[in-house]
């Protein structure tokens, strides 16, 4: 009797739950035993945790990875009239959050092989209006900061991390959250480390800055009733922060395992004699990839074709992004045309993502390679 393959994936969240039920069930008991939901307690020794993981001398909890961009830029003053300078190649949130603040997103061009804002790009699209630039350290790996921090510098431009996929990533020793003026995070429940809903974390070294997020996410209110700024309803929930305290410790295990999981890939794609079907991630000598997704790339006449296969044979598969922000229907008016960025219109044509996660097996991650060579010996067949 035959049986059917188990499906896989993309993401198991509730593999990290069971691994850790007993902790985070009591963590959560706690929070609602104490009566204290929002910020509190819970809320600050997280950011102690958080802040002296990444390296920062400070960290501000807040509800999402998207409030924390906003919170960012909002609290080094980039508004109306300036200009940030981002990469088309990136989740929604990053450009969203610029235009948040009355801010114009400006797009500089990917590298081809990370994925990652180029630097050269970056120096040609500078004006008297720019204010800013957020490196995306997309998929887990960081962007060349050195080339970045030069244009920066040379321009007096704050540096503006988008972390949201990179907790945990390096850049020649020093983690993310700290390679720039300040850093932008997500705890979405399928990042590196993620809550059980939206939760966010900004990271800075200045605590001038610190203070006017703390303000910022409550409605720029320093003190109780009374308003230093126009803020937000941007806090952190504390049973989500009790949750997150009860995984950070075990974070650096699990960036390990996806490590050793995207290993695994490149032999098994190896293997298959997929290597010239499926380009796999380039990671940087320089730095540590996390793999918050391990992201290949095929032709793109076949892209839509294999994600069709893949889930149509129970594979978890993701496409990340499928259109490049300067052709997205909101951002018309910015005056960008299909060619502008011909690097990213590329990779939103070709990438697709694998299912990654620490507890992902060797037997599930065959399959997925399995499935992927299963649909192109059947396109080789159909095209004879």
């Amino acid at each position: 009797m035959s049986t059917t393959p188990a499906p896989v994936p993309l993401c198991d969240i509730n593999a990290r739950y069971q691994f850790l039920k007993p902790q985070i069930d009591a963590a959560v008991l706690r929070v609602v035993s104490s009566g204290q939901a929002i910020l509190g307690p819970e809320v600050a020794a997280f950011e102690k945790e958080a802040a002296a993981f990444c390296g920062a001398e400070f960290a501000v909890g807040c509800g999402s990875g998207s409030d924390a961009l906003v919170l960012a830029l909002h609290a080094l003053g980039v508004g109306p009239g300036d200009e940030v300078i981002i990469p088309p190649f990136t989740f929604f949130a990053t450009a969203g959050a610029v235009c948040r603040v009355g801010a114009t997103p400006v797009f500089a061009d990917i590298d081809p092989l990370t994925f990652n804002i180029d630097p050269a790009q970056i120096e040609a699209k500078v004006t008297p209006r720019t204010r800013a630039v957020i490196p995306v350290h997309l998929y887990g790996q960081c962007c060349d900061m050195d080339a970045i921090w030069e244009v920066a510098e040379g321009h007096r431009l704050y540096v503006v991390e988008d972390a949201a996929q990179s907790f945990g990533s390096e850049y020649k020793g020093r983690r993310c959250g700290t390679l720039g003026a300040v850093a932008a995070m997500s705890f979405y429940p399928t990042k590196n480390l993620g809550a059980f809903g939206d939760a966010g974390l900004v990271t800075t070294n200045s605590p001038e800055i610190d203070k006017k997020l703390r303000a910022l996410r409550v409605h720029g209110s320093e003190v109780k009733y009374y308003h230093k700024y126009v803020g937000y309803n941007m806090r952190l929930d504390a049973v989500h922060a009790a949750a997150l305290r009860v995984q950070l410790p075990h974070v650096s295990n699990w960036l390990n395992a996806r490590g050793e999981a995207a290993k695994r890939y490149d032999r098994l794609i190896e293997e298959a004699s997929l290597h010239g079907f499926m380009r796999r991630p380039v990671a940087r000598p320089d730095r540590k990839h996390t793999f918050n997704q391990y992201v290949v790339r095929v032709p793109g006449t076949h892209r839509d074709a294999l994600v069709k296969y893949m889930k149509d044979n129970a594979v978890g598969v993701e496409v990340y992004y499928p259109l490049s922000l300067h052709e997205q229907e909101c951002f018309k008016d910015l005056g960008y045309w299909t060619g502008d960025f011909p690097t990213s219109e590329e990779a939103a044509a070709t990438v697709l993502a694998l299912p990654m996660f620490p507890e992902i097996t060797e037997a599930q991650q065959r399959r997925v390679v399995e499935v992927c060579a299963a649909y192109l010996s059947q396109s080789l067949r159909k095209a004879a």
